[in-house]
């Protein structure tokens, strides 16, 4: 047997199980350095927060929205797209203020992550 006759089965081996594993979940593995504890049936992290913010937007509504996406996209590139979810966060704080004459809307948002 040549002692590269391995080679193909074993790509395409890696191959399959590479196609296969991203569907399941999107954790980059480096949540692990946080305390966690179950809540309300999903994971979180114990005392650890993530932050997001905006500025200069037309609404509150606007602002909000841009705020939450700084917050889950910092989340999604520390910990994958698991723990990026505003929706499933904890401990939720937001605070909103209209900016000077323009009445541009400004939002400073903080939360543990959740998965």
């Amino acid at each position: 047997m040549n002692s590269f006759e391995w080679v193909k089965p074993a790509l395409v081996a890696a191959a399959v199980l590479a196609c296969a594993v991203p569907a399941l979940a999107d954790d980059s593995g480096v949540a692990i350095i946080h305390a966690q504890q179950r809540e309300r049936g999903k994971t979180c992290f114990v005392d650890h927060y993530h932050y997001g913010s905006s500025s200069g937007l037309s609404s509150k509504k606007a602002a909000m929205a841009a705020g939450i996406k700084s917050w889950a996209d910092f989340t999604d590139f520390e910990y994958g797209s698991d723990w990026a979810h505003w929706g499933r966060a904890s401990s939720k704080s937001a605070k909103c203020t209209e900016d000077g004459p323009k009445g541009t809307w400004s939002c400073d948002l903080s939360a543990r992550p959740c998965r």
